[in-house]
């Protein structure tokens, strides 16, 4: 009884909507019976899929209208800028949560919340039964955590590393993309601030359902092998490149050359 509005079943009370479909989000709405629409501002749990123009508006005239809360989740997204994709496009949503990037890798996040939100939350702590969140100590404010949360604000989250990072993720994006071009591959480079993905399908992509079909594993397993077989190791996790503060400029060329290689072999 002291749990907050907690789910043993999702599937029971949530209904999903593709990404970037904003008739089928209107429908979803039009009851006034959807609590709150959870969404990253970018797909990245998938090959990544960026907002389309006016998506973002969109969710929000529409979540409003409804009475709806948004929550935006931006522990992928923060590579975007400090602030995340949310203060970088001027989102404005209900609720904010940032997961592990916040505190270096470290089990932790972080919560925001609006002045109204915040107020009924308040009014409802004081009504409720008592009682706790059900989540064990070393997930409840640790100083490990805390430790690592206050290093990562204010020495890797700076605007000086954002601003190399994101200079290095555009020449990343950019030599991707023209060894793409060069060899005709029916391949596409998203990119959101310091993460870059190469995906082996044409883009771009729209929603989940199309980031789920553009998945290729036996050939990204050995693209990832060719990979590190030059030298060059990424990330597993969709082609992920995630540029960070010590990253070189030497590296991100290393990389792109021998991608350029085993795009030449592919091509042959």
């Amino acid at each position: 009884p002291g749990l907050a509005g907690e789910f043993r079943d999702l599937t029971g009370a949530t209904d999903v909507v593709e990404f970037n479909d904003v008739p089928a989000l209107e429908t979803a709405l039009r009851d006034q019976q959807i609590a709150c629409v959870v969404t990253e501002p970018v797909l990245t749990n998938s090959c990544m899929v960026l907002p389309d123009p006016g998506f973002h508006n969109a969710l929000r005239r529409l979540t409003r209208a409804a009475g709806t809360l948004l929550l935006i989740d931006e522990t992928h997204t923060i590579s975007t800028g400090p602030g995340g994709y949310t203060r970088k496009h001027g989102l404005e949503p209900d609720l904010f949560v940032l997961g592990k990037p916040i505190a270096g890798g470290v089990p932790a996040s972080v919560w925001g919340m609006s002045d109204a939100v915040a107020t009924r939350y308040a009014d409802y702590v004081r009504t409720k039964e008592p009682g706790y969140s059900g989540m064990g100590t070393t997930l409840s404010a640790n100083p490990l955590q805390f430790a690592a949360m206050r290093a990562t604000l204010e020495e890797v989250m700076t605007d000086e590393n954002y601003s190399h990072m994101d200079h290095l993720a555009r020449r990343l994006d950019a030599g991707l993309t023209a060894v793409i071009d060069r060899y005709r591959l029916p391949w596409h480079v998203a990119r959101v601030g310091a993460r870059v993905e190469f995906i082996c399908a044409p883009g771009p992509l729209r929603n989940g359902g199309e980031a789920e079909a553009a998945h290729a594993p036996a050939l990204e397993a050995a693209i990832h092998v060719a990979l590190v077989n030059r030298g060059v190791l990424i990330a597993p996790f969709h082609n992920m490149m995630l540029i960070s503060p010590t990253t070189s400029a030497a590296q991100v060329n290393r990389l792109i050359t021998a991608f350029g290689a085993v795009a030449a072999r592919l091509a042959a």
